[in-house]
Protein backbone atom coordinates (compact mmCIF):
# COMPACT_ATOMS: atom_id res chain seq x y z
CA UNK A 1 0.00 0.00 0.00
CA UNK A 2 1.24 3.41 -0.56
CA UNK A 3 2.36 5.79 2.14
CA UNK A 4 0.87 9.21 0.21
CA UNK A 5 -1.53 9.52 -2.05
CA UNK A 6 -0.06 10.58 -5.50
CA UNK A 7 -3.06 10.92 -7.67
CA UNK A 8 -6.97 11.32 -7.38
CA UNK A 9 -9.30 10.12 -9.58
CA UNK A 10 -12.99 11.82 -8.82
CA UNK A 11 -15.62 10.15 -10.41
CA UNK A 12 -18.86 11.60 -10.55
CA UNK A 13 -22.00 10.32 -12.37
CA UNK A 14 -24.89 12.43 -13.36
CA UNK A 15 -28.63 12.01 -11.75
CA UNK A 16 -27.44 8.65 -10.48
CA UNK A 17 -29.51 8.14 -7.16
CA UNK A 18 -28.13 6.97 -3.64
CA UNK A 19 -30.21 4.64 -3.19
CA UNK A 20 -30.19 3.02 -7.25
CA UNK A 21 -26.98 0.74 -6.09
CA UNK A 22 -27.16 -2.94 -5.32
CA UNK A 23 -24.69 -1.71 -2.19
CA UNK A 24 -27.14 0.78 -1.18
CA UNK A 25 -30.33 -1.77 -0.89
CA UNK A 26 -32.02 -1.34 -4.68
CA UNK A 27 -34.41 -4.70 -5.32
CA UNK A 28 -33.17 -5.86 -8.45
CA UNK A 29 -30.25 -3.67 -9.88
CA UNK A 30 -27.21 -5.47 -9.28
CA UNK A 31 -24.01 -3.22 -9.35
CA UNK A 32 -21.26 -5.71 -8.77
CA UNK A 33 -18.27 -3.44 -9.53
CA UNK A 34 -19.45 -0.72 -7.37
CA UNK A 35 -20.56 -2.96 -4.80
CA UNK A 36 -16.39 -4.22 -4.75
CA UNK A 37 -15.50 -0.36 -5.11
CA UNK A 38 -17.53 -0.05 -1.88
CA UNK A 39 -15.61 -2.98 -0.28
CA UNK A 40 -12.43 -1.42 -0.31
CA UNK A 41 -13.16 2.17 0.72
CA UNK A 42 -15.75 3.88 3.09
CA UNK A 43 -19.37 4.66 2.02
CA UNK A 44 -21.24 7.75 3.26
CA UNK A 45 -24.95 6.95 3.23
CA UNK A 46 -26.32 9.94 4.47
CA UNK A 47 -24.00 12.58 1.93
CA UNK A 48 -25.85 15.72 0.64
CA UNK A 49 -25.19 17.70 -2.46
CA UNK A 50 -25.53 21.95 -2.02
CA UNK A 51 -28.02 22.49 -4.50
CA UNK A 52 -29.93 19.76 -6.44
CA UNK A 53 -29.57 21.53 -9.93
CA UNK A 54 -26.50 20.16 -11.94
CA UNK A 55 -24.23 23.55 -12.47
CA UNK A 56 -24.94 24.69 -8.76
CA UNK A 57 -23.92 21.65 -7.73
CA UNK A 58 -21.29 20.61 -9.40
CA UNK A 59 -19.53 24.87 -8.69
CA UNK A 60 -19.99 23.48 -5.46
CA UNK A 61 -18.02 20.35 -5.39
CA UNK A 62 -15.20 22.59 -7.90
CA UNK A 63 -14.66 25.09 -5.56
CA UNK A 64 -15.71 23.39 -1.94
CA UNK A 65 -18.43 26.46 -1.20
CA UNK A 66 -21.41 26.68 -0.56
CA UNK A 67 -23.73 28.04 -3.54
CA UNK A 68 -24.15 31.43 -1.82
CA UNK A 69 -20.91 32.15 -1.48
CA UNK A 70 -19.56 31.10 -4.87
CA UNK A 71 -23.16 32.34 -6.58
CA UNK A 72 -23.37 30.13 -9.16
CA UNK A 73 -26.71 29.58 -8.15
CA UNK A 74 -28.30 27.50 -11.22
CA UNK A 75 -27.10 26.20 -15.01
CA UNK A 76 -25.77 28.54 -17.04
CA UNK A 77 -25.17 31.13 -13.89
CA UNK A 78 -21.32 32.31 -14.45
CA UNK A 79 -19.21 31.05 -12.10
CA UNK A 80 -17.22 33.98 -11.40
CA UNK A 81 -14.14 35.46 -12.12
CA UNK A 82 -11.50 35.07 -9.32
CA UNK A 83 -13.38 32.07 -7.74
CA UNK A 84 -10.68 29.32 -6.48
CA UNK A 85 -11.34 25.91 -7.36
CA UNK A 86 -9.71 22.44 -6.92
CA UNK A 87 -7.32 23.05 -9.92
CA UNK A 88 -6.42 26.15 -8.04
CA UNK A 89 -5.82 24.94 -4.73
CA UNK A 90 -3.70 21.52 -5.67
CA UNK A 91 -1.57 23.27 -8.34
CA UNK A 92 -0.07 24.94 -5.42
CA UNK A 93 0.85 21.58 -4.08
CA UNK A 94 2.29 19.85 -7.24
CA UNK A 95 -0.98 18.41 -8.69
CA UNK A 96 -1.94 18.80 -11.92
CA UNK A 97 -5.83 19.51 -12.66
CA UNK A 98 -7.57 17.17 -15.39
CA UNK A 99 -10.82 16.89 -16.43
CA UNK A 100 -12.50 14.39 -18.42
CA UNK A 101 -16.29 14.86 -19.23
CA UNK A 102 -19.10 17.22 -17.78
CA UNK A 103 -18.55 20.43 -15.41
CA UNK A 104 -21.67 22.50 -16.42
CA UNK A 105 -19.39 25.34 -16.10
CA UNK A 106 -20.55 29.22 -17.71
CA UNK A 107 -18.15 30.96 -18.28
CA UNK A 108 -17.71 34.56 -16.65
CA UNK A 109 -16.90 36.52 -20.18
CA UNK A 110 -17.77 39.79 -18.98
CA UNK A 111 -15.38 39.81 -15.99
CA UNK A 112 -12.83 38.05 -18.08
CA UNK A 113 -12.91 40.91 -20.44
CA UNK A 114 -13.38 43.57 -17.38
CA UNK A 115 -9.99 42.42 -16.04
CA UNK A 116 -8.27 42.07 -19.48
CA UNK A 117 -7.78 37.67 -19.03
CA UNK A 118 -7.14 36.79 -22.39
CA UNK A 119 -9.91 33.71 -22.94
CA UNK A 120 -7.01 31.96 -25.43
CA UNK A 121 -4.54 32.12 -22.54
CA UNK A 122 -3.82 29.24 -20.15
CA UNK A 123 -5.33 31.16 -17.19
CA UNK A 124 -8.21 32.12 -19.64
CA UNK A 125 -8.58 28.27 -20.11
CA UNK A 126 -8.63 27.42 -16.77
CA UNK A 127 -11.12 30.45 -15.96
CA UNK A 128 -13.53 29.42 -18.35
CA UNK A 129 -12.78 25.28 -17.05
CA UNK A 130 -13.62 25.66 -13.65
CA UNK A 131 -9.95 25.71 -13.05
CA UNK A 132 -9.38 21.77 -14.66
CA UNK A 133 -7.26 21.40 -17.56
CA UNK A 134 -8.89 19.70 -20.23
CA UNK A 135 -8.67 16.60 -21.65
CA UNK A 136 -11.80 15.68 -22.75
CA UNK A 137 -14.24 18.09 -22.34
CA UNK A 138 -18.34 17.40 -23.14
CA UNK A 139 -21.02 18.36 -21.22
CA UNK A 140 -23.50 15.77 -23.29
CA UNK A 141 -26.53 18.04 -23.77
CA UNK A 142 -26.76 18.56 -27.46
CA UNK A 143 -30.00 19.25 -27.76
CA UNK A 144 -31.21 20.93 -31.09
CA UNK A 145 -34.50 22.98 -31.84
CA UNK A 146 -35.50 25.70 -34.51
CA UNK A 147 -33.69 28.33 -32.10
CA UNK A 148 -30.32 26.16 -32.73
CA UNK A 149 -28.22 24.12 -30.36
CA UNK A 150 -28.71 24.17 -26.81
CA UNK A 151 -25.55 24.32 -26.29
CA UNK A 152 -23.54 26.09 -29.20
CA UNK A 153 -19.87 24.94 -28.15
CA UNK A 154 -17.76 22.08 -29.52
CA UNK A 155 -18.52 18.14 -28.94
CA UNK A 156 -16.00 16.03 -28.98
CA UNK A 157 -18.27 13.04 -28.76
CA UNK A 158 -19.99 14.23 -31.22
CA UNK A 159 -16.87 14.62 -33.84
CA UNK A 160 -16.35 10.53 -32.04
CA UNK A 161 -19.20 9.77 -33.50
CA UNK A 162 -18.96 11.13 -36.96
CA UNK A 163 -14.96 9.63 -37.38
CA UNK A 164 -17.10 6.27 -36.33
CA UNK A 165 -19.10 6.67 -39.49
CA UNK A 166 -22.71 7.79 -37.84
CA UNK A 167 -24.71 9.81 -40.33
CA UNK A 168 -26.06 13.52 -39.99
CA UNK A 169 -25.05 16.61 -38.28
CA UNK A 170 -26.00 15.48 -34.91
CA UNK A 171 -25.26 11.96 -34.27
CA UNK A 172 -25.89 12.14 -30.17
CA UNK A 173 -29.08 13.18 -31.06
CA UNK A 174 -30.32 10.60 -33.91
CA UNK A 175 -27.99 7.69 -32.37
CA UNK A 176 -26.99 7.84 -29.37
CA UNK A 177 -30.06 9.31 -27.76
CA UNK A 178 -32.56 7.79 -30.08
CA UNK A 179 -33.71 4.69 -31.40
CA UNK A 180 -35.98 3.27 -34.96
CA UNK A 181 -38.97 3.10 -34.77
CA UNK A 182 -41.54 0.17 -36.56
CA UNK A 183 -41.46 2.14 -39.73
CA UNK A 184 -37.69 2.66 -39.47
CA UNK A 185 -37.53 6.45 -38.53
CA UNK A 186 -35.94 8.25 -35.33
CA UNK A 187 -37.78 7.40 -32.50
CA UNK A 188 -36.07 10.25 -30.27
CA UNK A 189 -34.90 9.44 -26.64
CA UNK A 190 -36.96 12.95 -25.70
CA UNK A 191 -39.97 11.16 -26.37
CA UNK A 192 -39.77 8.82 -22.98
CA UNK A 193 -42.67 6.61 -24.67
CA UNK A 194 -38.88 5.35 -26.30
CA UNK A 195 -37.26 4.90 -23.30
CA UNK A 196 -38.05 0.57 -24.12
CA UNK A 197 -36.25 0.77 -27.43
CA UNK A 198 -32.88 0.37 -27.76
CA UNK A 199 -30.81 3.59 -28.95
CA UNK A 200 -29.59 3.34 -32.26
CA UNK A 201 -25.46 3.15 -31.66
CA UNK A 202 -23.26 -0.08 -30.99
CA UNK A 203 -22.89 0.05 -27.47
CA UNK A 204 -18.89 0.56 -27.47
CA UNK A 205 -19.75 3.98 -29.16
CA UNK A 206 -22.03 5.09 -26.94
CA UNK A 207 -21.45 7.85 -23.72
CA UNK A 208 -20.42 5.86 -21.14
CA UNK A 209 -18.01 3.78 -22.61
CA UNK A 210 -16.69 5.99 -24.41
CA UNK A 211 -15.62 8.42 -21.38
CA UNK A 212 -14.52 5.85 -20.17
CA UNK A 213 -12.06 4.98 -23.20
CA UNK A 214 -10.98 8.98 -22.58
CA UNK A 215 -10.19 8.38 -18.85
CA UNK A 216 -7.90 5.18 -19.65
CA UNK A 217 -5.94 7.22 -22.72
CA UNK A 218 -5.65 9.95 -20.31
CA UNK A 219 -3.99 7.61 -18.04
CA UNK A 220 -1.16 6.39 -20.35
CA UNK A 221 -0.88 9.96 -21.41
CA UNK A 222 2.00 12.45 -20.81
CA UNK A 223 -0.01 14.28 -18.65
CA UNK A 224 -0.57 11.56 -16.27
CA UNK A 225 3.59 11.41 -15.73
CA UNK A 226 3.27 13.90 -12.40
CA UNK A 227 0.59 14.00 -9.71
CA UNK A 228 -2.63 14.47 -10.46
CA UNK A 229 -6.31 15.12 -10.09
CA UNK A 230 -8.81 13.59 -13.15
CA UNK A 231 -12.66 14.62 -12.69
CA UNK A 232 -13.73 11.57 -14.30
CA UNK A 233 -17.53 13.04 -15.11
CA UNK A 234 -20.19 10.86 -16.73
CA UNK A 235 -23.07 12.17 -18.81
CA UNK A 236 -25.56 9.58 -17.55
CA UNK A 237 -27.64 7.93 -16.50
CA UNK A 238 -28.86 11.28 -16.59
CA UNK A 239 -31.64 12.10 -19.51
CA UNK A 240 -33.18 11.11 -22.27
CA UNK A 241 -33.71 8.47 -20.80
CA UNK A 242 -32.46 5.66 -23.35
CA UNK A 243 -30.01 2.64 -23.43
CA UNK A 244 -27.69 0.51 -26.10
CA UNK A 245 -28.69 -2.75 -26.69
CA UNK A 246 -28.38 -5.16 -24.63
CA UNK A 247 -29.15 -2.98 -22.03
CA UNK A 248 -32.27 -2.03 -22.71
CA UNK A 249 -34.05 -5.24 -22.07
CA UNK A 250 -32.13 -6.00 -18.81
CA UNK A 251 -35.11 -4.62 -17.15
CA UNK A 252 -38.82 -4.62 -17.02
CA UNK A 253 -41.75 -3.31 -15.19
CA UNK A 254 -41.43 -6.25 -12.88
CA UNK A 255 -38.39 -4.52 -11.53
CA UNK A 256 -39.59 -0.83 -10.92
CA UNK A 257 -39.83 -0.34 -7.49
CA UNK A 258 -43.02 0.78 -6.10
CA UNK A 259 -43.38 4.58 -5.75
CA UNK A 260 -42.67 6.39 -2.90
CA UNK A 261 -45.66 8.87 -2.67
CA UNK A 262 -49.11 9.45 -0.95
CA UNK A 263 -52.68 11.05 -1.99
CA UNK A 264 -51.90 13.34 1.54
CA UNK A 265 -49.24 15.01 -0.76
CA UNK A 266 -51.56 16.40 -2.87
CA UNK A 267 -54.00 17.39 -0.08
CA UNK A 268 -53.13 21.41 0.35
CA UNK A 269 -49.25 21.27 -0.40
CA UNK A 270 -46.87 23.80 0.30
CA UNK A 271 -47.30 26.45 -2.72
CA UNK A 272 -43.87 25.83 -4.17
CA UNK A 273 -44.55 21.84 -4.01
CA UNK A 274 -47.56 22.54 -5.76
CA UNK A 275 -46.21 23.97 -8.67
CA UNK A 276 -43.40 21.50 -9.33
CA UNK A 277 -45.94 18.73 -8.94
CA UNK A 278 -48.32 20.61 -11.83
CA UNK A 279 -45.70 21.38 -13.90
CA UNK A 280 -44.85 19.08 -17.61
CA UNK A 281 -42.46 17.52 -15.36
CA UNK A 282 -44.17 16.20 -12.59
CA UNK A 283 -47.22 15.65 -14.25
CA UNK A 284 -45.62 13.35 -16.32
CA UNK A 285 -43.72 10.97 -14.01
CA UNK A 286 -47.66 10.93 -12.09
CA UNK A 287 -48.50 8.72 -14.59
CA UNK A 288 -47.95 4.94 -14.88
CA UNK A 289 -47.14 4.25 -17.98
CA UNK A 290 -44.20 6.41 -17.86
CA UNK A 291 -42.81 4.74 -14.91
CA UNK A 292 -42.83 1.81 -16.23
CA UNK A 293 -41.13 3.09 -19.80
CA UNK A 294 -38.77 5.10 -18.27
CA UNK A 295 -37.28 3.23 -15.02
CA UNK A 296 -35.96 0.37 -16.60
CA UNK A 297 -34.20 2.58 -19.14
CA UNK A 298 -32.63 4.40 -16.14
CA UNK A 299 -31.54 0.84 -14.70
CA UNK A 300 -29.94 -0.55 -17.80
CA UNK A 301 -28.25 3.18 -17.96
CA UNK A 302 -26.90 2.59 -14.46
CA UNK A 303 -25.91 -1.06 -15.48
CA UNK A 304 -24.20 0.02 -17.87
CA UNK A 305 -22.26 2.45 -15.45
CA UNK A 306 -21.43 -0.42 -13.58
CA UNK A 307 -19.90 -2.48 -16.06
CA UNK A 308 -17.90 0.53 -17.19
CA UNK A 309 -16.87 0.89 -13.71
CA UNK A 310 -15.18 -3.06 -14.03
CA UNK A 311 -13.24 -2.09 -17.11
CA UNK A 312 -11.79 1.21 -15.67
CA UNK A 313 -10.84 -0.79 -12.41
CA UNK A 314 -9.49 -3.49 -14.06
CA UNK A 315 -6.79 -1.13 -15.65
CA UNK A 316 -6.13 0.98 -12.98
CA UNK A 317 -5.34 -2.71 -10.61
CA UNK A 318 -3.08 -3.89 -13.86
CA UNK A 319 -1.16 -0.32 -13.98
CA UNK A 320 -0.99 -0.71 -10.30
CA UNK A 321 -2.57 2.78 -9.79
CA UNK A 322 -4.82 1.47 -7.30
CA UNK A 323 -1.73 1.36 -4.95
CA UNK A 324 -1.38 5.56 -5.29
CA UNK A 325 -4.67 6.73 -6.33
CA UNK A 326 -7.46 8.14 -3.92
CA UNK A 327 -10.99 7.27 -5.72
CA UNK A 328 -14.19 8.35 -5.03
CA UNK A 329 -17.72 7.68 -6.60
CA UNK A 330 -20.62 10.22 -6.19
CA UNK A 331 -23.31 12.30 -8.22
CA UNK A 332 -24.60 15.59 -8.56
CA UNK A 333 -27.95 14.99 -7.31
CA UNK A 334 -30.34 12.51 -7.59
CA UNK A 335 -33.54 12.05 -9.63
CA UNK A 336 -37.33 11.60 -8.46
CA UNK A 337 -38.42 9.03 -11.28
CA UNK A 338 -42.12 9.67 -10.02
CA UNK A 339 -41.34 9.44 -6.01
CA UNK A 340 -43.49 12.57 -4.64
CA UNK A 341 -45.14 12.85 -7.90
CA UNK A 342 -42.30 14.17 -9.13
CA UNK A 343 -39.73 13.81 -12.11
CA UNK A 344 -36.34 15.36 -12.50
CA UNK A 345 -34.34 16.71 -9.38
CA UNK A 346 -34.70 20.16 -7.92
CA UNK A 347 -36.52 20.00 -4.45
CA UNK A 348 -35.17 18.38 -1.40
CA UNK A 349 -36.83 15.19 -1.03
CA UNK A 350 -33.90 12.83 -0.49
CA UNK A 351 -34.44 10.66 -3.81
CA UNK A 352 -33.08 14.31 -5.30
CA UNK A 353 -30.73 15.55 -2.44
CA UNK A 354 -29.29 12.91 -1.06
CA UNK A 355 -26.02 11.40 -3.39
CA UNK A 356 -24.44 8.09 -3.02
CA UNK A 357 -20.49 8.58 -2.13
CA UNK A 358 -17.68 5.95 -1.58
CA UNK A 359 -14.14 7.24 -0.68
CA UNK A 360 -11.28 4.63 -1.57
CA UNK A 361 -8.23 5.63 0.48
CA UNK A 362 -5.27 3.25 -0.76
CA UNK A 363 -3.06 3.85 2.29
CA UNK A 364 -2.70 1.16 5.08
CA UNK A 365 -4.05 3.71 8.23
CA UNK A 366 -7.41 3.06 6.18
CA UNK A 367 -7.26 -0.71 6.15
CA UNK A 368 -9.57 -0.78 9.08
CA UNK A 369 -12.18 1.04 7.80
CA UNK A 370 -12.47 -1.09 4.49
CA UNK A 371 -15.97 -1.85 3.83
CA UNK A 372 -17.68 -0.14 6.46
CA UNK A 373 -20.87 2.66 6.45
CA UNK A 374 -20.79 5.88 8.12
CA UNK A 375 -24.08 7.38 8.70
CA UNK A 376 -22.60 10.89 9.35
CA UNK A 377 -23.86 13.79 7.56
CA UNK A 378 -21.05 14.65 5.02
CA UNK A 379 -21.20 17.66 2.22
CA UNK A 380 -20.14 17.86 -1.17
CA UNK A 381 -18.10 20.36 -0.11
CA UNK A 382 -16.20 18.05 2.11
CA UNK A 383 -14.51 16.38 -0.71
CA UNK A 384 -12.53 19.31 -1.66
CA UNK A 385 -10.84 19.83 1.58
CA UNK A 386 -10.60 15.72 1.47
CA UNK A 387 -8.65 16.10 -1.67
CA UNK A 388 -5.78 18.79 -0.10
CA UNK A 389 -5.88 16.68 2.79
CA UNK A 390 -4.60 13.32 0.86
CA UNK A 391 -1.85 15.03 -0.90
CA UNK A 392 -0.28 16.36 2.40
CA UNK A 393 -1.90 20.16 2.02
CA UNK A 394 -3.06 22.49 4.55
CA UNK A 395 -6.66 22.92 4.01
CA UNK A 396 -7.41 26.51 3.55
CA UNK A 397 -10.44 26.99 6.17
CA UNK A 398 -10.64 30.64 5.24
CA UNK A 399 -12.06 29.70 1.89
CA UNK A 400 -13.02 26.02 1.59
CA UNK A 401 -15.94 25.81 3.79
CA UNK A 402 -16.22 21.97 3.82
CA UNK A 403 -14.34 19.29 6.07
CA UNK A 404 -11.59 16.50 5.14
CA UNK A 405 -13.55 13.14 5.41
CA UNK A 406 -9.85 11.90 6.45
CA UNK A 407 -10.66 11.05 9.74
CA UNK A 408 -13.20 8.91 8.78
CA UNK A 409 -11.41 6.95 6.27
CA UNK A 410 -8.84 6.34 8.94
CA UNK A 411 -11.41 5.24 11.44
CA UNK A 412 -11.11 8.24 14.11
CA UNK A 413 -14.74 10.14 13.75
CA UNK A 414 -14.40 13.77 15.00
CA UNK A 415 -16.45 14.41 17.69
CA UNK A 416 -17.29 17.91 16.65
CA UNK A 417 -18.62 16.88 13.74
CA UNK A 418 -21.46 18.67 11.82
CA UNK A 419 -24.85 18.40 13.33
CA UNK A 420 -26.74 19.50 10.09
CA UNK A 421 -26.40 19.37 6.60
CA UNK A 422 -27.67 22.57 4.20
CA UNK A 423 -28.65 22.43 0.24
CA UNK A 424 -29.92 25.66 -1.47
CA UNK A 425 -32.15 25.80 -4.24
CA UNK A 426 -32.24 28.93 -6.68
CA UNK A 427 -35.53 28.47 -8.82
CA UNK A 428 -36.03 31.89 -9.89
CA UNK A 429 -35.92 31.25 -13.44
CA UNK A 430 -38.54 28.42 -13.76
CA UNK A 431 -42.29 28.44 -14.42
CA UNK A 432 -42.95 27.73 -10.98
CA UNK A 433 -41.50 30.97 -9.81
CA UNK A 434 -43.24 32.61 -12.60
CA UNK A 435 -46.74 31.20 -11.71
CA UNK A 436 -46.28 32.05 -8.12
CA UNK A 437 -45.17 35.81 -9.36
CA UNK A 438 -41.88 35.17 -6.70
CA UNK A 439 -39.61 38.10 -7.73
CA UNK A 440 -36.19 36.76 -8.50
CA UNK A 441 -34.48 37.81 -5.29
CA UNK A 442 -37.27 35.79 -3.37
CA UNK A 443 -37.52 32.62 -5.58
CA UNK A 444 -34.67 31.01 -3.24
CA UNK A 445 -34.90 27.93 -1.19
CA UNK A 446 -33.03 25.92 1.73
CA UNK A 447 -32.83 22.63 3.41
CA UNK A 448 -31.65 21.95 6.72
CA UNK A 449 -31.47 18.31 8.07
CA UNK A 450 -30.44 17.06 10.72
CA UNK A 451 -30.61 12.66 12.19
CA UNK A 452 -33.82 13.59 12.66
CA UNK A 453 -35.63 15.99 11.22
CA UNK A 454 -36.20 17.92 7.72
CA UNK A 455 -37.03 21.88 7.36
CA UNK A 456 -37.41 23.74 4.04
CA UNK A 457 -37.45 27.09 4.24
CA UNK A 458 -38.96 29.29 0.97
CA UNK A 459 -38.38 32.88 0.94
CA UNK A 460 -41.48 35.27 -0.22
CA UNK A 461 -43.45 34.76 3.06
CA UNK A 462 -44.40 30.78 2.50
CA UNK A 463 -45.08 28.76 5.11
CA UNK A 464 -41.92 26.30 6.42
CA UNK A 465 -42.01 22.16 5.28
CA UNK A 466 -41.11 20.10 7.84
CA UNK A 467 -39.93 16.15 7.95
CA UNK A 468 -39.72 13.57 10.54
CA UNK A 469 -37.01 11.62 9.07
CA UNK A 470 -37.23 9.05 12.08
CA UNK A 471 -40.75 8.39 11.79
CA UNK A 472 -41.60 9.16 8.03
CA UNK A 473 -38.22 8.12 6.10
CA UNK A 474 -40.05 8.07 3.10
CA UNK A 475 -40.73 12.41 3.49
CA UNK A 476 -44.62 11.70 2.63
CA UNK A 477 -46.25 13.76 5.20
CA UNK A 478 -45.39 17.74 5.74
CA UNK A 479 -45.68 18.91 9.48
CA UNK A 480 -44.72 22.72 8.72
CA UNK A 481 -48.18 23.68 9.34
CA UNK A 482 -48.45 21.45 12.76
CA UNK A 483 -49.06 24.11 15.44
CA UNK A 484 -47.65 20.86 17.55
CA UNK A 485 -44.12 21.19 15.87
CA UNK A 486 -43.89 24.55 16.51
CA UNK A 487 -40.44 23.80 18.91
CA UNK A 488 -38.75 21.64 16.28
CA UNK A 489 -39.72 24.21 13.55
CA UNK A 490 -37.88 26.77 15.76
CA UNK A 491 -35.02 24.58 16.67
CA UNK A 492 -34.46 24.03 12.94
CA UNK A 493 -34.57 27.44 12.35
CA UNK A 494 -32.03 27.95 14.73
CA UNK A 495 -29.29 25.57 12.78
CA UNK A 496 -30.25 27.53 9.21
CA UNK A 497 -29.22 31.04 11.24
CA UNK A 498 -26.15 29.82 12.17
CA UNK A 499 -25.09 28.89 9.51
CA UNK A 500 -26.20 32.14 7.42
CA UNK A 501 -24.08 33.57 10.11
CA UNK A 502 -21.44 31.54 8.98
CA UNK A 503 -18.35 33.14 8.04
CA UNK A 504 -18.00 33.33 4.22
CA UNK A 505 -16.12 35.90 2.25
CA UNK A 506 -13.19 36.69 3.89
CA UNK A 507 -11.30 34.55 1.34
CA UNK A 508 -7.86 36.66 0.88
CA UNK A 509 -6.88 36.48 4.71
CA UNK A 510 -6.31 33.64 6.38
CA UNK A 511 -7.01 32.71 10.25
CA UNK A 512 -3.21 32.19 10.50
CA UNK A 513 -2.60 35.74 9.15
CA UNK A 514 -5.00 37.37 11.41
CA UNK A 515 -3.25 36.01 14.38
CA UNK A 516 0.03 37.07 13.06
CA UNK A 517 -1.76 40.24 12.88
CA UNK A 518 -2.33 39.97 16.52
CA UNK A 519 0.95 39.12 17.66
CA UNK A 520 2.94 41.31 15.45
CA UNK A 521 2.01 44.52 16.65
CA UNK A 522 0.14 45.43 13.09
CA UNK A 523 -0.32 48.70 12.67
CA UNK A 524 1.46 50.25 15.64
CA UNK A 525 4.89 49.06 15.12
CA UNK A 526 4.29 51.01 11.70
CA UNK A 527 3.69 54.23 13.52
CA UNK A 528 0.28 54.61 14.10
CA UNK A 529 0.28 55.26 17.40
CA UNK A 530 -3.48 55.91 18.63
CA UNK A 531 -4.97 56.19 21.97
CA UNK A 532 -1.85 56.75 23.66
CA UNK A 533 -1.61 59.86 26.02
CA UNK A 534 2.00 59.89 27.13
CA UNK A 535 5.63 58.27 26.20
CA UNK A 536 5.67 56.47 29.57
CA UNK A 537 2.83 54.14 28.44
CA UNK A 538 4.32 52.58 25.62
CA UNK A 539 7.34 50.79 24.40
CA UNK A 540 9.97 53.46 23.68
CA UNK A 541 10.78 51.37 20.45
CA UNK A 542 7.06 52.73 19.06
CA UNK A 543 7.72 56.39 19.09
CA UNK A 544 11.96 55.97 18.19
CA UNK A 545 10.75 57.60 14.57
CA UNK A 546 9.21 60.31 16.66
CA UNK A 547 12.37 61.68 18.71
CA UNK A 548 15.08 64.09 18.67
CA UNK A 549 15.73 67.61 18.40
CA UNK A 550 12.61 69.42 16.49
CA UNK A 551 14.07 71.46 13.66
CA UNK A 552 12.40 75.25 14.76
CA UNK A 553 13.47 77.13 10.88
CA UNK A 554 11.08 76.10 8.14
CA UNK A 555 12.76 75.22 5.06
CA UNK A 556 12.57 77.68 2.20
Amino acid sequence: MARNIRNILFIMFDQLRFDYLSCTGHRYLETPNIDAFAARGVRFSRAYVQSTICGASRMSFYTGRYVSSHGAAWNNFPLKVGEMTLGDHLRKHGVSSWLIGKTHMKVDGEGMDRLGISHDSVIGARVAECGFDVHTRDDGLWAQGEAGFYDSSRSPYNEYLARKGYEGDNPWANHANAGIDNDGNIASGWLMKNASLPANIAEEDSETPWLTSQAIDFLGSAEAKEPWLCHLSYIKPHWPYIVPAHYHAMYGPQHIQPPVRDVCEKSNPHPVFGQFMAGTVGSAFARDEVREAVIPAYMGLVKQCDDQMGRLFAHLEETGRMEDTMIVITSDHGDYLGDHWLGEKELFHDCSVRIPMIVYDPREVADATRGSVSDALVESIDLAPTFLDAVGAKVPGHILEGRSLTPFLHGVAPDDWRSYAVSEYDYSPTQAAKNLDVAPRDARMFMVVTDAWKLIHAEGGFRPMLFDMKNDPGELHDLGGSADHGGIIEMMYEHLNEWALRMSQRTTVSDEQIMAMRSGGGSIRKGIVLGVYDQDEIDPALLVKYRGKAQRRIPG
